[in-house]
């Protein structure tokens, strides 16, 4: 417990320190002028101005935050136009805020990209090698393990996974017996199916099949580091696919609003990466990373995409919105915000109590 709420509370400081940094350095680039820079928050513990920027270490390691000059509209018109975020033009002040969002779907091209160029690529392995098998289920209540080979079933000899699942399928819940090779040793293990739910990627159940619970095995291929690029790219583009597919049918309701989760499952899901190795967590962290870049891309006022979506309302109308109706804006999303962490909170302590039941 104490490895998971360590590495969740240092992967969530340093995926928000990282969006953070990417409104900092876009509005350095940009001329924009910083005036604070904190990693962390609450009472500041350490910091130094330089070329009028504050960079500070404060007390709370839950991520970090930057103030602008000119952000805060009750100030604007005091602060100088040339460096004022509000006097910038408005792409400027899109790149700004975007850059957040962007930086968090770099960091998890970086993880990928590491990942592939030290770990290699998984390749599927079309053998009936078996990869993993699911606790509680069948498979496991009869002690079939990772790495076994299935070599037959009920006498019929198999050599690929298309086969053995077929087999296995196609029992419809009769006992079968698998013939099973592992290392030197040859097993004759008596294992009956079971009917399940199949799910698709989004949790969605899309038919039912008789199962087992076992998975294929994969292999590695080690890659160069130009494919390994390629696959970082490939990695980070189907999961912001996915996860943003994931949000419609969230809202659609194709999705159980149960499955959302907060910092209590993020803790959980961390000590499990980080009990299996430096891979499983690097992986973990780029999904984290891409869930908080397109969480903060939602329109909801207060979030990054909630200024982008005056930002279009500006480009339309040809004038910035009124700063009453803005902090009107900001208190609803404000709510909604709340509103959606208190559930997903709620949603932590649940699956605890019945973990405890």
């Amino acid at each position: 417990m104490l490895l998971g709420l360590l590495a969740a509370v240092l992967i969530l400081a340093f995926l928000i320190v990282a969006h953070e940094f990417g409104h900092f350095i876009v509005a350095k680039r940009l001329g924009v002028g910083v005036l604070k820079f904190s990693v962390g928050f609450g009472p500041k513990l350490l910091g130094r101005v330089v070329n009028g920027t504050e960079y500070a270490l404060s007390a709370v390691p839950l991520g970090g935050y930057v103030k602008m000059v000119g952000e805060d509209p009750d100030a604007a018109e005091e602060a100088d136009p040339r460096i004022s975020f509000s006097h910038q033009r408005l792409w400027t002040r899109t790149a700004i805020v975007a850059a957040g969002p962007i930086f968090n779907l770099l960091l998890a091209f970086v993880a990928f990209t590491v990942i592939a160029m030290i770990y290699g690529v998984p390749v599927p392995n079309e053998s009936s090698k078996i990869g993993g098998v699911l606790d509680g289920t069948p498979a496991a209540q009869v002690g079939i393990q990772a790495g076994d080979v299935v070599t037959q079933v009920d006498g019929r000899p198999i050599s690929t996974w298309k086969d053995l699942s077929s087999a296995i399928r196609g029992s419809e819940g009769r006992e079968v017996e698998l013939t099973v090779q592992r290392g030197s040793d040859t097993l004759a293990i008596h294992v009956r199916a079971e009917e399940r739910p199949e799910k698709n990627i989004f949790g969605e159940v899309i038919g039912s099949a008789f199962l087992i619970g076992i998975g294929p095995a994969s292999d590695r291929e080690h890659v160069g580091p130009l494919q390994a690029v390629t696959d970082g790219m490939n990695e980070t583009w189907f999961w912001t696919k996915t996860t943003l597919l994931s949000v419609v049918k969230l809202v659609q309701g194709k999705i159980s609003r149960e499955d959302i989760g907060g910092p209590i499952l993020i803790m959980q899901a961390a000590t499990q990466q980080a009990q299996v190795g430096l891979e499983n967590l690097l992986h973990f962290m780029a999904l984290i990373s891409i869930n908080l870049g397109i969480l903060n891309l939602l329109p909801i006022p207060v979030l990054d995409g909630g200024h982008l979506l005056f930002f279009v309302v500006e480009a339309v109308i040809r004038r910035p919105l009124d700063i009453r109706h803005r902090e009107i804006a900001q208190q609803i999303g404000l709510v909604i915000l709340v509103a959606l962490m208190l559930f997903a909170f709620y949603n932590d302590i649940s699956r605890v109590l019945q973990g405890w039941g």
